[in-house]
């Protein structure tokens, strides 16, 4: 790779490619497990995963959802009515895996998106994407928590659609209530 061949498209091409191979009805299910506008939703991640995750969380906040991030100082505790969203590309992460067993245990709904399919974390999730990426040219699991912060992008234009002035709102949350 050279500057010349345009680094940016390089990373553009990945990511159109590993969201191409995104399964369709595994989206529909993550749809489906977050259109209740009335649960609270925790999320968690560890490392960039986990930058991914708050970043996530802010945007659901956005459009006027409750949510948490694990680990904050004021996040209370996860409960039988909540669920819970990690984004783990090995979906082996200790940390990742101690909370969804927590929340599984209180009767949560855990969600996981994760890059190996066959991993614990995927054993212990209601609802699982698989992002599927393995080989990339860029730095560390930077495609994998592109794609999962794409995906739940994705998901909150979907949440969104049909609701009356949802940008407007966005807008005025993420202005004021900061």
């Amino acid at each position: 790779m050279t500057v010349s061949q345009g680094p940016w498209l390089i990373v553009g091409q990945e990511l159109t490619e590993a969201l191409s191979k995104i399964d369709a009805n595994a989206f529909d299910r993550l749809a489906q497990v977050f259109a209740n506008s009335e649960r609270r939703w925790f999320f968690a991640g560890q490392g960039r995963s986990g930058l991914s995750a708050q970043m996530a969380a802010m945007r659901f906040m956005h459009i006027g959802r409750k949510v948490h991030f694990v680990g904050e100082a004021t996040a209370p505790s996860i409960r039988k009515t909540d669920g819970l969203l990690i984004l783990s590309a090995s979906g082996e992460t200790p940390v990742g895996l101690s909370f969804a067993r927590i929340a599984k245990s209180e009767g949560a709904t855990v969600v996981a998106l994760t890059g190996k399919m066959g991993s614990p974390l995927a054993e212990i999730a209601d609802v699982i994407l698989h992002v599927p990426v393995d080989v990339s040219a860029q730095f560390g699991g930077s495609l994998f928590e592109q794609c999962s912060l794409i995906i739940l992008d994705g998901l909150i234009l979907g949440l969104t659609v049909g609701i009356p002035n949802a940008h407007k709102a966005m807008q005025y949350r993420h202005t004021n209530l900061q």
